[in-house]
């Protein structure tokens, strides 16, 4: 780094709130008073040279504390951290204090050249690099072991020991105004601002809309398609073969698409460019004390072979258990098909049609739950396996859920597909199935928490008026109704939940063409109802930079590749098809398997063919790389001109 840390002598008088730390009723004074100067000290005595100011309530308990930083100490911390910002002549650059001067909107007195959730993903970067220098144990808690090089605040140990509480971001009541005006305030056609939500929530959260937005875009065809067909050929199953002809292509053509638009959004919020953070270990790792061969530090270390065996052993078959009982559900539930059938056929009246529904709309609820009960079980079994890296947990977290969600949501439509051959079921399965899941997804995610947090703001605006406080009491109101606010866990649920949507809508579309009709209706909803769950329902997460969706990426890839796969089959099937090989089932089958790898070929050129970046990003990308390279020759043959003076 060009500064030292040593001119962070004085800090700033104004304080402003940015992060708070909820401390446990009752914690030691000598614990607090530890914690705090930690958090204070500077950086040269291994503290993080943040502020700290307490929260005092009305009977003077300290258990709340707000964090802050000067001004210069978050432009110290994003040099830190790597963030990427935009220069004077227009190029992205990682920022670096010694030619702040290069970058655009910046001067001494602005101090809103970082964004507040930058800063706040600064504190939190600071916060979780805490480590312990001597000390064996936490303060006053002789239990709680540490040894040099913990992380000290976000750890299991501070959790576990009932130290810690939790650790939030705070709102920003005006910037949360102006957003939740212009995001969902009015019901308008047009696109979201997320270049706002980018700048309050992080680039997780801003991806996930932009996604979800996209998405609904481009369902949009699909589902004009899907009118005429509905309309005008209902029945006549061999029309269908040029629109699930046509949902092949387009289930590659909006990913490879997205894979451009979610460059040219991250080069433009300078994630693109940011050099990937060396992966620490996750808070709920544990083991025996080691030397890391890579840093040399201290740390928990954990046999691989005992991981593995935990995962083959214990979390597979748990696994494979689980998808044997949805299996068994879903027996249950064709016996309930027809027991609901031949009811209809022995009383021929408009309840025993309607019968007919129920059967889906119980099995859909079952679905559901069981979903939702095995995501915990999944939890469970993936924090028991003791993965080292935050990465590693996420990727066998949604390996496990996902497998579960697919087998749960459309093994029965495969079976009535492929093994009872009912187009009729099969198009009354999937229309419950969708609708019914997206209506109970739309109540449990947003409605029912945002009812009920409605009904505990009142209660706590009560409390918070009755209180005898010498702090600003909108502040104090604040901390206290966000403190027990909701918190979100993070997009997994939200892009699972476009996952089986995504799947609903291109496996089975050449059976039930309005399906992407009802997920265009849902999505738009969804905006909406996700966009007041993250304003006014949960706590306001951390913002985390990312270039791109993730392994979500991947999972919708190979979703496609299963609808190729799907509806090769389903054409297969077809009367029209199937009378070009009246003598032969074997030809019929050759067939299909030919046109099916055709197509899967046509999808891998289209993904080889179509970049992943457009052109002019991918020049950018290049001279930054260049110049960089130039930039470290001419730093060392400056050394070598040095040396050979010397």
């Amino acid at each position: 780094m060009a500064e030292s840390w040593s001119f962070l002598d004085t800090f700033e008088t104004d304080f402003r709130p940015l992060v708070v730390i909820e401390l446990a009723k009752g914690t030691k004074e000598e614990t607090i008073e530890w914690l705090t100067k930690r958090i204070a000290d500077k950086k040269t005595s291994g503290g993080a040279q943040l502020m700290v100011k307490p929260l005092v309530t009305e009977n003077g308990n300290q258990s709340i504390y707000l964090i802050g930083a000067s001004h210069l100490r978050l432009l110290l911390g994003a040099e830190t951290v790597g963030l990427v910002k935009e220069c004077h002549d227009n190029s992205m650059r990682t920022f670096t204090y010694s030619s702040r001067k290069t970058f655009k909107d910046f001067a001494d007195d602005n101090h809103n050249f970082l964004t507040m959730a930058e800063c706040q993903y600064i504190i939190k970067h600071e916060l979780e690099n805490l480590r312990a220098k001597d000390e064996k144990m936490i303060p006053g808690y002789p239990q709680a072991k540490l040894y040099p090089g913990k992380s000290i605040v976000l750890v299991r140990r501070l959790l576990t020991s009932g130290i810690l509480i939790q650790i939030f971001p705070l709102h920003d009541r005006e910037e949360l105004k102006k957003l939740c005006h212009s995001w969902y305030g009015r019901v308008k056609v047009g696109y979201q601002p997320l270049d706002e939500i980018r700048c309050y929530f992080g680039e997780t959260i801003a991806l996930y809309f932009g996604f979800l937005e996209y998405f609904t875009f481009a369902l949009i065809p699909m589902a004009v398609i899907g009118i005429p067909y509905y309309v005008f050929a209902w029945e006549d199953y061999d029309k269908y073969v040029m629109f699930a002809t046509f949902n092949l292509l387009w289930s590659t053509v909006i990913l490879e698409v997205w894979k451009r638009i979610c460059a040219i959004m991250t080069y433009r919020w300078g994630t693109l460019l940011m050099k990937r953070q060396f992966e620490e270990p996750r808070p709920g790792f544990h083991g025996v004390l080691g030397i890391n061969p890579i840093t040399g530090r201290e740390e928990p270390v954990y046999s691989s072979i005992k991981r593995q065996i935990r995962i083959y052993l214990v979390s597979l078959p748990f696994v494979c258990l689980c998808l044997y009982f949805s299996l068994y559900v879903m027996m249950i539930y064709f016996d309930l098909e027809k027991w609901a059938l031949d009811y209809h056929e022995e009383n021929e009246s408009t309840f025993s049609s309607l019968m007919l529904f129920v059967p889906s709309i119980i099995y859909a609820v079952v679905i559901e739950i069981m979903n939702r009960i095995y995501r915990y079980a999944a939890e469970f079994l993936t924090s028991w396996e003791n993965h080292r890296l935050e990465s590693s947990y996420q990727n066998h977290l949604i390996l496990k859920v996902l497998v579960f969600n697919f087998l749960n949501c459309f093994a029965s439509l495969f079976y009535i597909a492929f093994v009872l051959f009912d187009m009729k079921l099969l198009r009354q399965s999937l229309a419950t199935l969708l609708i019914t899941s997206q209506i109970l997804n739309q109540f449990a995610e947003s409605l029912l928490p945002y009812w009920l947090q409605k009904r505990h703001k009142k209660r706590m605006k009560k409390h918070v008026c009755s209180l005898k406080t010498d702090m600003d009491l909108p502040l104090v109101e604040q901390v206290n109704l966000e403190k027990e606010m909701g918190t979100y866990f993070g997009t997994f649920d939200d892009y699972l939940e476009l996952f089986l949507q995504f799947g609903y809508v291109s496996l089975f579309s050449c059976v039930y063409p309005l399906a992407a009709i009802f997920a265009v209706l849902n999505n738009i909803t969804e905006i909406y109802s996700d966009a007041l769950k993250m304003c006014r329902v949960y706590k306001r997460p951390f913002a985390e930079p990312t270039a791109n969706i993730g392994v979500w990426q991947l999972a919708f890839e190979t979703m496609s590749v299963i609808s190729v796969v799907t509806n090769c089959i389903l054409i297969g099937m077809s009367p029209q098809v199937n009378a070009l090989f009246p003598d032969s089932k074997t030809d019929l089958i050759l067939t299909v398997a030919l046109v099916e790898h055709l197509v899967l070929a046509m999808k891998f050129i289209m993904a080889f063919v179509i970049p992943d970046k457009p052109r002019d990003i991918q020049m950018k990308l290049a001279k930054l790389e260049f110049e960089s390279l130039e930039a470290l020759k001419q730093q060392q043959m400056k050394l070598a001109a040095e040396s050979l003076k010397e």
